[in-house]
């Protein structure tokens, strides 16, 4: 597979978790948490499936793919790479309180991602660019408008939706602590 097929294959996934992400948070503020009940065992598990997804296409656009990385790319990083032990061992210990740990980063990496996503349609507005990796280049176009920033960003917002819907579970009694 060339790097514009991958591309495609990731923006698919980052529109999926941008759905889940959204349907989660929409769940948690309207009050419709009750819904989530069903999916509550698999919720942490599917926010380590989108971490771990999420660094392993970072690490491909890095190192398969060449396409050097931006400072801001770099902090969407750190704020993405440790979610995935913190959620593994969330995951393997059946432990809900994982999203609590997670939900810190989940909300850092989303900020920067919410940022550096509309450096994309807002070039001149970059403060942190360094000249050999521009925080506004544009690696990846997928569809038009599907760039590496607005994956991480999907990648970000599914999570906190599904830490979000994770926490609220817990709180009603749904899942034990």
């Amino acid at each position: 597979m060339d790097t514009d097929q991958v591309s495609i294959f990731f923006a698919l996934l980052a529109f999926m978790a941008l759905g889940v992400g959204v349907a989660a948070v929409v769940a948690v503020f309207f009050g419709k948490t009750e819904k989530l009940r069903p999916i509550a065992p698999v919720i942490l598990p599917l926010a380590f499936v989108v971490a771990l997804t999420a660094t392993l296409g970072s690490l491909y656009y890095s190192n398969v793919a060449n396409f050097r990385p931006c400072r801001l790319c770099w902090w969407q990083r750190i704020m993405m790479y440790p979610l995935v032990p913190v959620l593994g061992i969330a995951t393997f210990r059946k432990d809900v309180t994982g999203a609590l740990y997670a939900l810190p980063l989940a909300l850092g990496g989303l900020g920067y991602g919410l940022y550096h996503s509309q450096l994309r349609w807002f070039p001149g507005d970059s403060t942190s660019c360094d000249i050999d990796a521009p925080c506004a280049a544009v690696w990846v176009n997928t569809f038009g408008f599907v760039s590496i920033p607005f994956m991480a960003t999907c990648g970000f917002v599914a999570i906190t939706g599904l830490l979000l819907a994770q926490l609220k579970l817990t709180r009603t009694g749904i899942s034990e602590l």
